[in-house]
């Protein structure tokens, strides 16, 4: 394997496709569960969102400290500066979300007193105050901030997309295999 195939680690790649999977879960739920109007099917919808938002704090969390002990494989030379620029802070971006947009959501669903039922095994207790202006402003940055995260996890899949299909190189199967065809 050359260093511009080499390919992410077992654990690496557990921790991206476990997170992808909950947040491609946990964007079209959160959509889905503020349009379809006051029900049973919204109050599940609103308790798997919080669950999901609480599992995402300890796999974004292991997902960075494993990340520190274990860098990323380099980028090959022949990709412009200016696009591995983006794709660094597009990454850099992404791990914020994870880990501010759960937060974000218990500190707002703790000033409304919503509570935070985690599959239905137990309850987060509150973490802030009941203020239920603030968390109509929290909810409301929540929301922006999970465009935010959907726009970039867009841009994350097209670009992989690209190396696969457009550049043809082994960028994608780094992540998905470790970089073997």
């Amino acid at each position: 394997m050359t260093p511009d195939t080499q390919g992410y680690s077992l654990t690496a790649r557990v921790f991206h496709w476990v997170t992808a999977l909950l947040v491609l879960a946990a964007i079209p739920m959160a959509i889905i569960m503020n349009n379809i109007g006051e029900g049973s099917l919204q109050d599940f919808l609103f308790d798997m969102h919080r669950s999901i938002g609480v599992l995402l704090i300890p796999i974004a969390l292991g997902r960075l400290f494993w990340r520190f002990g274990h860098p990323p494989p380099t980028l090959p030379d022949d990709i412009p500066a200016a696009q591995q620029l983006v794709a660094r802070l597009t990454h850099y971006a992404l791990y914020v979300l994870l880990i501010a947009q759960p937060i974000l959501g218990w500190v707002a669903s703790s000033a409304y007193r919503a509570p935070i039922t985690v599959f239905w095994l137990f309850d987060l207790p509150p973490i802030w105050p009941e203020n239920r202006a603030l968390s109509e402003q929290l909810f409301d940055v929540h929301m922006w901030l999970g465009f935010t995260m959907g726009a970039l996890v867009c841009a994350h899949i097209g670009a992989a997309l690209f190396h696969h299909f457009g550049r043809r190189d082994q960028i994608l199967l780094r992540m998905w295999s470790g970089g073997r065809a």
